[in-house]
């Protein structure tokens, strides 16, 4: 079908990581229209934002919601702000629309809403429930018979709800190889660190006795994000990827801190900020 983004598209390690390094720098520069907004959560899966868009995931911007496209699925969902600028970029939406990001009237909010944004496929806003909704996708493609292929996105401390491990228990019992969960595992919640608040250890351990395929990666190596992405699926079971990643990634002063989970830099941290993501991007 004309427009479609196959999978496993030929883009280089170092374009991916200069993808991710740029929506670092995008949700940087939304953040100044909003005045507020997530900086943190969203630096610690740029990396995974990267490799799915620019290269595991097949998409359709022309047709948004052409049947056959794989899905991604949000727990975390307050880091839409880091994926509209790639819908815009592939062209789901026009850029024009990144300068209205949160002000009255725009499609573009805090979490996304699936009935107002382009290649969104479905709304968030409290975590726990998305991966339940990404197993009812998966099922459907099977019953459609389409090998579209569901990603979810989930943050560490979201393995607290209950409703997770009900989705891990079905997803398995129904084995839904056509489904991936990655957890961006970045060891912070809102109120604190994760394993102070409620352990969730072992994570990958957990899944695998429930009969999920795991993967345990480095959520930062863009290489080993895309062999975990784009290997086959492990036939009849569902697959994890556990990323450990840094929360604040990227930069200096907002690493391994829980203040920069909701926050407004100033102009010279702003500046500082900037220029270090550049430093690190290729010319």
């Amino acid at each position: 079908m004309n427009g479609v983004l196959p999978r496993n598209r030929d883009i280089g390690i170092g374009q991916l990581q200069d993808r991710a390094e740029w929506i670092r720098l995008e949700t940087i520069r939304l953040v100044e229209i909003a005045g507020s907004g997530h900086y943190s959560s969203v630096f610690s899966c740029a990396e995974i934002l990267s490799v799915l868009y620019y290269k595991a995931m097949r998409l359709n911007p022309a047709v948004p919601d052409w049947p056959d496209r794989d899905r991604l699925v949000l727990g975390k969902g307050h880091v839409a702000i880091g994926i509209y600028p790639c819908l815009a970029d592939l062209g789901f939406f026009p850029s024009t629309w990144l300068d209205t990001y949160t002000r009255l009237g725009s499609p573009l909010g805090d979490h996304p809403d699936m009935k107002k944004v382009p290649g969104i496929d479905f709304s968030s806003g409290s975590i726990g429930h998305n991966l339940s909704v990404g197993v009812g996708m998966a099922l459907a493609a099977r019953a459609r018979r389409s090998d579209a292929r569901v990603w979810a996105l989930l943050g560490d401390q979201e393995l607290n709800e209950g409703q997770i491990w009900e989705a891990a228990m079905a997803a398995a019992h129904f084995g839904l190889d056509n489904l991936t969960a990655i957890v961006d595992a970045n060891g912070w919640g809102l109120d604190g660190r994760v394993g102070e608040v409620m352990s969730i250890e072992p994570v990958a351990g957990k899944f695998a006795a429930f009969g999920w395929d795991t993967v345990d990666i480095d959520g930062h190596d863009v290489a080993a994000v895309v062999e975990a992405c784009t290997r086959p699926a492990e036939p009849g079971r569902p697959r994890m990827i556990l990323a450990h990643t840094l929360k604040g990634k990227g930069v200096s002063f907002m690493e391994q801190t829980p203040f920069w989970h909701l926050g407004y830099l100033g102009p010279l941290d702003r500046d500082a900020a900037i220029s270090e993501i550049k430093q690190r991007m290729h010319a």
